[in-house]
C-alpha cells in the first residue's frame, strides 16, 4: 500500500509540474499536423468547417472570415480538420449529402476534389511533422550546434561484444550495414537499436579499409524513467570528448533531414522487429508514458526538451502514416486501391474499414494505457 501511496504521489507531482508542458508539447504538433493539411486543402479549394485541437467539448474558440470555426477543446490527445463534405472529424465521406450538393458545393467539397488533391491533403499532415522536426533541428544545429565525436574507437571492454568481434582502439567506423557514420552518436545509436542481429561494420584501421562483423550483447538497462529496457551494447567508448559543432544553414539542414531518415527508419526498424517477436512492445509508451519523458526531460533545460519535441514530431507522422482507416495512411490506402482499380471504394467497404481502423485504435490505446498504468505502479511485479 505505502508503494502505491508513493507512486500516486508521484503522479500527482507530475500532473501539477509536468502536465502543462506535455500539453502545450503536444498542442504544438497537433497543431503542425492539421495545419498541414489545413493550408493544402485551402491551396486545393476546399471548405474548412472546423479547425481543432483536442476532442470533446469546446473550451473557446473563434470563426474567421472564411467560415472555419478555429476551436480549443477539453480533451488535449489530439485534433481534426473537418473539410467541408466529410461526414465527420475522422473524414468519412457523407455520401448523402455529396449525392445532393449543387455545382457550388462541389466546388469548394473535399469529397469532389480530384484523386490526387484528396492524396496531398491527406499526406499533408504527416509532411507537415517531418519537415517541423527538420527545420526545428537544422535550427539548433546552426544557432546552439549538434553534438559531435568523432566515429573512433577509444577503448574496448574486454570480453564485449566488440572484444570479440577483433575491434581495436583507433578504429574508425565509416558505416554500419550500409549506412555512413559520421558520428560516434551515429554508431551508439545504431547499436541501442539492434536486437541481436549482425552487423557489419566497415571501418579504417591504420589507414587501411577492413570489415568485421559484430553481433551486439543484448542487456536490460533502464530508460530516463527508470523502467527496464532491452538495448543492444557493443562494450566500446569514444576517443575523445563531445563536443556542440554549430552548422552553416545549407549543411545544418542536410544533416537535420539525415536525423530524421535516422530516426525513422530506426522507430521503422523497432516495430518490425516487435511484430516478428524480435523486441519487447515493453518499449512502447501511451500517454502517460510520454508525458513523463516530457516532464522528466524539460527538467533538464529546453534544448533537450526542444529535441524531444522534434522527435515526438517525426513519431507522430510515421504513425499517421500507418496503412490503418481512420488514420492518414488508411485514406491513401484507399485512394491507392481507387487509382488502381480506376473506380472509387465502395461505401460499405470504406464503412467496414474504419469500423476495423477505429477498433484497431481504440485497442492499441487501452493496451499502451495499461502498460503505462503498469509500470506506473508496477502492477506487473505484484510490488
Amino acid at each position: 500500500m505505502a508503494h502505491v501511496i508513493a507512486q500516486l504521489h508521484g503522479f500527482s507531482h507530475w500532473l501539477i509540474h509536468a502536465a502543462p508542458i506535455y500539453i502545450v508539447a503536444l498542442s504544438i504538433l497537433v497543431f503542425v499536423h492539421e495545419f498541414g493539411h489545413f493550408w493544402v486543402a485551402r491551396r486545393c479549394g476546399v471548405k474548412i468547417e472546423a479547425f481543432s485541437i483536442g476532442f470533446g467539448k469546446e473550451l473557446f474558440g473563434w470563426t474567421d472570415k472564411a467560415g472555419t470555426r478555429w476551436r480549443v477543446a477539453i480533451l488535449p490527445i489530439g485534433g481534426f480538420v473537418k473539410m467541408f463534405g466529410d461526414a465527420d472529424a475522422a473524414s468519412r465521406p457523407d455520401f448523402e449529402a455529396a449525392a445532393q450538393m449543387d455545382a457550388d458545393a462541389r466546388r469548394v467539397s473535399f469529397t469532389h476534389k480530384a484523386l490526387w488533391q484528396k492524396a496531398l491533403i491527406v499526406a499533408a499532415g504527416p509532411a507537415a511533422n517531418f519537415l517541423f522536426a527538420i527545420l526545428v533541428m537544422a535550427t539548433l544545429f546552426a544557432t546552439i550546434g549538434q553534438p559531435y565525436t568523432q566515429p573512433v574507437i577509444g577503448t574496448v571492454n574486454p570480453g564485449s561484444a566488440a572484444d570479440k568481434a577483433g575491434l581495436m582502439k583507433g578504429d574508425r567506423v565509416v558505416s554500419i550495414d550500409g549506412t555512413s557514420i559520421q558520428r560516434f552518436e551515429e554508431l551508439r545509436q545504431a547499436v541501442l537499436m539492434d536486437s541481436g542481429d549482425p552487423l557489419t561494420f566497415e571501418l579504417r584501421r591504420g589507414g587501411q579499409p577492413m570489415s568485421v562483423t559484430v553481433t551486439p550483447d543484448i542487456v536490460e538497462d533502464k530508460d530516463i524513467l527508470g523502467n527496464k529496457t532491452k538495448m543492444g551494447r557493443l562494450g566500446v567508448t569514444p576517443s575523445g570528448e563531445t563536443v556542440l559543432r554549430s552548422e552553416g544553414p545549407l549543411t545544418a539542414l542536410w544533416q537535420a533531414t539525415g536525423e530524421t531518415w535516422s530516426i525513422t527508419s530506426g522507430s521503422l526498424s523497432a516495430i518490425g522487429q516487435m511484430i516478428i517477436g524480435r523486441r519487447s512492445a515493453d518499449d512502447l509508451s501511451g500517454p502517460i508514458g510520454i508525458g513523463q519523458v516530457i516532464g522528466k526531460v524539460s527538467e533538464e533545460g529546453v534544448i533537450p526538451l526542444i529535441n524531444l519535441i522534434a522527435w515526438l514530431s517525426i513519431s507522430l507522422g510515421l504513425i499517421n502514416l500507418f496503412p490503418i482507416p481512420v488514420l492518414d495512411g488508411g485514406h491513401l490506402l484507399f485512394y491507392a486501391i481507387e487509382a488502381v482499380s480506376r473506380r472509387p471504394v465502395s461505401e460499405r467497404t470504406l464503412a467496414f474499414g474504419f469500423r476495423v481502423g477505429f477498433a484497431l485504435i481504440v485497442s492499441f490505446f487501452v493496451f499502451v494505457m495499461w502498460h503505462d498504468l503498469s509500470r506506473l505502479f508496477h502492477l506487473s511485479s505484484g510490488t
